[in-house]
């Protein structure tokens, strides 16, 4: 009985959407006329003649594999560093939080200006200090990793965890390894990370989930909202929007955007 309020919604919001999307990805459908069922149509197209699916993969795979290492050692390094005792830590750790809880879409607008290539921060900084300047989000090659700047300026999130993982292991440890003559670096590599290795498998999960459905930065922050230049930041989550929503000149293809999307469904699924 108390149960019943959490299974209906669970119903009503994942189990029905998940058997609806399954049934349009198996139809032509544009969000006004009947479906029309094609079978595996929209999964033929997608891996046969789509110009723009194997692109989205390789910005997807590239956002992955750059975002997650940055990721795990900018979190990890600061969750050690706010792990210190020292003054100020408190006002360290919210500081370094900070950026999780602001609102997401104008801090992406702000750090779009900020890689503005005629007047943005960016630039500017690199004028001063007598480097070459760069295209940033207008640049084939520049545009994926200033994305994944964007995205690491929440590694709050991963730092807490990290930091909670650290504040767990016992003391008693530490004072051992050190009194055995055990410098920082031996009591980082044989103590802390082998104790604090579930976290750390935990976080490659959640980042990795993060990436496969990054569409907030590659969406705000791509010149033309679609993923440019050309398919560069186009990734999988983008390509859905953009197959999924009428757009100035295109029809809705909710039947091919639903294949799309148990695509990366069951890739991050197979991948958990």
């Amino acid at each position: 009985m108390f149960l019943a309020p959490a299974l209906i919604g669970f119903t009503v919001f994942v189990v029905y959407p998940l058997i609806r999307s399954a049934y349009f990805a198996l139809t032509r459908y544009n969000g006004l006329s009947d479906p029309k069922f094609v079978g595996f149509d929209n999964f033929r197209r997608m891996f046969t003649t789509d110009p723009s699916f194997w692109p989205s993969v390789r910005a997807t795979l590239l956002l992955v594999v750059l975002y997650i290492p940055l990721s795990l050692a900018i979190g990890l390094a600061l969750a050690v560093f706010c792990n210190q005792r020292m003054r100020g830590v408190s006002l360290l750790r919210t500081l370094c939080y900070l950026p999780v809880v602001l609102p997401v879409v104008a801090t992406i607008t702000l750090w779009k200006f900020v890689f503005n290539p005629q007047v943005g921060l960016a630039n500017q900084v690199l004028t001063w200090l007598h480097l070459p300047t760069s295209e940033w989000l207008s640049g084939s090659d520049s545009a994926m990793p200033s994305i994944v700047v964007v995205m690491l300026w929440s590694v709050g999130s991963t730092m807490i965890i990290f930091l909670a993982a650290l504040q767990a292991v016992p003391t008693e440890l530490y004072e051992a390894a050190r009194l055995d003559g055990a410098g920082p670096r031996t009591v980082f590599f044989r103590i802390t990370l082998p104790l604090i290795s579930p976290i750390m498998v935990l976080q490659v999960v959640l980042q990795m989930v993060t990436a496969l459905q990054a569409f907030n930065q590659p969406k705000i922050l791509s010149p033309d909202g679609m993923g440019g230049p050309g398919f560069s930041t186009r990734v999988l989550m983008l390509s859905i929007y953009t197959n999924g929503f009428p757009s100035l000149g295109r029809v809705a293809q909710l039947g091919y955007a639903s294949a799309q999307v148990w695509v990366l469904f069951l890739v991050i699924v197979v991948l958990i």
